[in-house]
């Protein structure tokens, strides 16, 4: 095997991906954002879930929002819904693994508030009962999917923003998540805070 060249590979794949994904997801991601700056204005909340890697970007985005992204701002609501074990594991045991994220929307979530449904193949159970949770609490849904959109595109609602990555390979796709999120709380602080200076590097 020739390692340089699957990492060059690997880089050209990822690059090419990226550059679909701009010219598709430009106007999705401008909607997204706009809707979640008129969520945080009216002094709603943003959740954010997903399963394995996916969980980790809810949490990365939920981290930006409440610490600080690139400049010194204001804290902002987001809640990730993979963070407490004690939350998950109970209701995993008293219930179903499908109800981790769903029950938490319907005890937080409220009128105006966001839910990022992140969801590498678009099937995960645990996240599409979150929407129709959201859904049930006249929440807007940003959708992070990838592939054929899986049966989290046909659970969307008009109003909903569906982001998904033009890609069928889970690290592609993922690696398109990231990008958006960083887009997301890019847009979120340059229209909620123009003035504001940029954060020391850490």
């Amino acid at each position: 095997m020739d390692t340089e060249a699957a990492i060059r590979e690997q880089f050209a794949e990822s690059i090419a991906v990226k550059q679909a994904a701009m010219a598709a997801l430009g106007p999705a991601l401008a909607r997204a954002i706009a809707a979640m700056e008129r969520c945080l204005q009216l002094g709603g909340k943003i959740l954010s879930c997903g399963n394995g890697v996916s969980a980790a970007d809810a949490q990365h985005f939920s981290a930006e929002l409440l610490n600080r992204f690139e400049r010194e701002r204001p804290a902002l609501p987001a809640v990730a819904l993979t963070t407490d074990s004690s939350t998950l594991t109970s209701i995993a045991n008293d219930y179903a693994w499908e109800q981790v994220f769903s029950k938490q929307v319907l005890a937080l979530g409220r009128p105006g508030d966001c839910l990022l449904a992140i969801s590498t193949s678009g099937n995960s159970p645990n996240v599409l009962a979150a929407i129709e949770a959201a859904h049930d609490r006249d929440m807007h849904v940003i959708a992070l999917g990838g592939r054929d959109g899986g049966r989290m595109s046909a659970l969307l609602q008009a109003g909903d923003i569906e982001l998904r990555a033009p890609s069928m390979r889970t690290a592609r796709i993922q690696e398109v998540h990231l990008l958006a999120i960083h887009c997301l709380c890019h847009g979120i602080d340059a229209t909620l805070f123009p003035g504001e200076r940029a954060a020391p590097a850490t």
